[in-house]
């Protein structure tokens, strides 16, 4: 990919800006239990249907927790819990992660204002919802470097489809063909290519570079060597 005519950025949150495994195997961990009592037998068998070993805390690859949004998350946990509204387990699954720890991918904020120093546009498009993710961003004080967030709630969908992207194209101004959306996962590339925008896929998700690679422009270990391939 031709780095050269790139002129907005759009990031991923989970896996691209923070580990994935930091932040969300903990999560799943106190959920579960929150949302089972504290049952941890129940709580192993709901795990199981979102693709989490709780014994191992682990997240399968397939899972839907990693590239789905909290409310298919919610589609996949209501059978196990009848007497609870959709509505209660979403906002309990987005108090969880408000909550969730963070560990930064690279050190944000200088990584962030050097590519603000270069003039460029930046935004975030998450499958989040758009509340846990600002507060995330808010804890790791750099919310401010960001001209767009988008949430899968924030009126534009979901990846895979390309609506947070087409939002952001145009909340800044820039033709698609100028912003690369920089992802962990295939849903992220696979919104960038219907989007029309460059693909920089990131190793700090769960998805391994055989995965990413035949989706992606290009291939970084993490955010950290973007600059470096910026001419």
């Amino acid at each position: 990919m031709d780095l050269r005519n790139v002129k907005g950025l759009l990031f991923d949150k989970d896996g691209t800006l923070f580990d994935f495994a930091a932040t969300w195997e903990p999560w799943a961990e106190a959920f579960l239990l929150r949302v089972c009592d504290g049952e941890r037998e129940m709580a192993a068998r709901v795990g199981a249907d979102i693709g989490f070993d709780l014994a191992t805390r682990r997240f399968a690859p397939d899972s839907i927790a990693i590239a789905g949004t909290p409310q298919q998350v919610v589609d996949a946990l209501a059978p196990h819990f009848p007497e609870r509204p959709p509505s209660d387990l979403l906002e309990l699954i987005n108090a969880e992660a408000a909550r969730a720890p963070q560990r930064e991918a690279v050190p944000l904020r200088p990584f962030l204002q050097g590519l603000r120093d270069r003039g460029l546009r930046l935004g975030v498009a998450t499958n989040d919802a758009e509340h846990p993710a600002r507060a995330h961003l808010l804890a790791a004080g750099v919310v401010d470097m960001f001209d767009f967030i988008a949430g899968f709630d924030s009126g534009h969908g979901g990846k895979p489809s390309p609506g947070q992207l087409h939002a952001f194209a145009t909340h800044v101004g820039l033709p698609a063909s100028s912003i690369a959306m920089v992802g962990d996962s295939i849903h992220d590339l696979a919104a960038a290519r219907v989007a029309g925008m460059g693909r920089i896929a990131v190793l700090t998700g769960p998805a391994t570079a055989e995965d990413l690679a035949p989706h992606a422009d290009l291939v970084l270990p993490d955010i950290g060597h973007l600059p470096g391939r910026l001419i």
